[in-house]
């Protein structure tokens, strides 16, 4: 599946790929179509979004939030690290899959602060 980003054909991946009852969403970050940051400077927002744009992959792939057993979040800033625990909370309130936050340096543009990927199994 293909969101139909600049950085997909660029770089030669897919936002989601379904192998059997497995989907793997790769890396999301809040960008638009046109591969533009949106929500600079506010995590909160980010992370909202990038779910939001997580969500519509599974759907594509024939899953949903509730499929998921997996997410990786990769933060820029320490600091902001309560507050994405804080959205996953909401997201994934009963749900509740496995997770890993960890703060890296950078990523491939400054103004993202989080990047999501997340591994759902579907029944």
């Amino acid at each position: 599946m293909s969101s139909g980003t600049p950085f997909e054909r660029v770089a030669g991946y897919s936002r989601a790929i379904r192998v059997g009852n497995v989907v793997h969403v790769a890396g999301t970050t809040a960008t638009d179509s046109d591969g533009n940051v949106l929500a600079k400077g506010n995590i909160i927002e980010q992370c909202r979004i990038i779910f939001g744009r997580i969500e519509r992959a599974l759907d594509e792939a024939g899953a949903s939030l509730t499929d998921i057993v997996r997410t990786r979040m990769y933060a820029t800033r320490a600091k902001d690290c309560d507050a994405i625990m804080v959205v996953h909370g909401e997201v994934f309130e009963e749900i509740r899959p496995a997770a890993t936050l960890v703060v890296v340096h950078e990523l491939v543009n400054p103004e993202m602060l989080i990047e999501i990927e997340v591994e759902a199994i579907v029944e």
